[in-house]
């Protein structure tokens, strides 16, 4: 089908929640894309952070396709070895002690507070408060719009949940101030990405750790988007060397595969009961045999030093362009979550950049964001910077 079809019935029969590119794409391979046209780009956006293993991954497609000929649901009132195996893979492998499966960022992380608000009541404690930071980014559910401290999220769906309250990033004095006789949680990104690709400071981070140990508190990390490896640790955490009490991981999960988790560790747990939580579709058979497969990928092989040394010479070749164009004010970010803080506007680089048959992404209204498949190598580094230094040229 013609491109332009294509457009004409999805601005007639799709809702418009979208501004989408001038591309309708058909099919990928490793860390490219290929359009209706047959046009190939170098995808240095991932599908938002989530093909951590490029597209159509052998051992990912395998599993898929293997798990597809044998069960797709039939829902969580039945135990599967599948989910129990990815379980025990993501608990081994991290700080926590359970899990539990959804399908989206936004659901993992209405189910973080849901859990913290029941692990109070479990106690007979009131506390229902949660501090969260400026310019966060947490979904699109109302309970996760609240808890995003962005108006332009927030102001056509108000009245909002209550109970939220907002600091901003990094400013551990503030949150200290903030901490009331209310306060059950305070819920951080470890990397705020929507909010510009900022990374927490390793003191601001353990500063809030003993900040939720001194007043009891519970500490939430939402690594929707720094989770499984993106940041060069299976989960951002490890990086800071802290542990959160809940956190919860979705994007590169199922490596394309609709599926998320929360985990928390020690009591809280505990604190669902059956009936508390659930879902139809999360952790149903195919997207846990495609998230098995594509942790164990990572897990089993040398990806997350490597992101350590190509985010490094990444994120250098973005400092060298930082220094070289006045337009561009900081290079910043960890591992391969990356971003290129601009004054021109990231959209019309991000423009350019597609009419040179490169994928990026942007963040907030100023930070050109790059979060690619974690097996890009350095020579897909150099085409993108030559592509981007190309690009500053023209629009400067």
């Amino acid at each position: 089908m013609q491109t332009d079809k294509v457009k004409e019935l999805d601005e007639k029969y799709h809702m418009g929640v979208y501004n989408r590119l001038p591309l309708v794409i058909k099919e990928g391979k490793g860390v490219y894309l290929y359009d209706s046209e047959g046009e190939k780009y170098l995808d240095f956006a991932g599908g938002i952070a989530v093909n951590a293993l490029g597209h159509d991954h052998p051992e990912v497609t395998e599993a898929i396709q293997e798990q597809s000929e044998k069960l797709l649901h039939s829902s969580n009132l039945y135990y599967f070895e599948i989910q129990a195996r990815l379980a025990r893979l993501l608990v081994e492998n991290s700080s926590a002690d359970k899990v539990f499966f959804a399908n989206s960022g936004a659901e993992a992380n209405e189910g973080a507070l849901k859990l913290a608000r029941r692990h109070f009541y479990n106690r007979e404690d009131d506390r229902r408060e949660v501090i969260v930071a400026e310019n966060s980014f947490h979904g699109r559910t109302l309970a996760t719009i609240a808890a995003t401290a962005q108006p332009k999220y927030q102001k056509p769906f108000q009245p909002l949940p209550p109970k939220f309250s907002e600091v901003p990033f990094g400013d551990l004095e503030a949150l200290e101030r903030k901490i009331s006789e209310e306060t059950a949680a305070i819920m951080l990104e470890p990397v705020q990405g929507e909010g510009g690709v900022k990374p927490a400071s390793r003191d601001y981070l353990a500063g809030v750790r003993s900040l939720c140990d001194e007043k009891d508190l519970l500490f939430i990390l939402d690594e929707v988007q720094t989770g499984i490896g993106r940041t060069g640790s299976l989960f951002a955490h490890e990086e800071y060397e802290v542990k959160p009490d809940i956190f919860t991981s979705a994007k590169a999960l199922g490596n394309g595969m609709p599926i998320s988790c929360l985990l928390a560790r020690g009591e809280v747990s505990e604190a669902f009961e059956a009936g508390d939580h659930a879902t139809t579709f999360g952790g149903n058979p195919l997207a846990c045999r495609a998230a098995y497969s594509t942790v164990n990928t990572i897990l089993d092989s040398d990806l997350l030093s490597h992101v350590d040394e190509i985010g490094s010479y990444f994120q250098n070749k973005l400092e060298e362009i930082a220094v070289e164009f006045d337009p561009v004010n900081q290079a910043r970010g960890m591992g391969l979550l990356l971003g290129l803080e601009v004054e021109n506007s990231p959209g019309d680089i991000l423009q350019s950049m597609l009419d040179k048959n490169v994928l990026v992404l942007t963040a907030g209204d100023s930070v050109v964001r790059f979060a690619p498949p974690l097996i890009i190598e350095k020579d897909h580094v150099d085409k993108v910077v030559d592509v981007l230094r190309e690009t500053l040229s023209e629009l400067s």
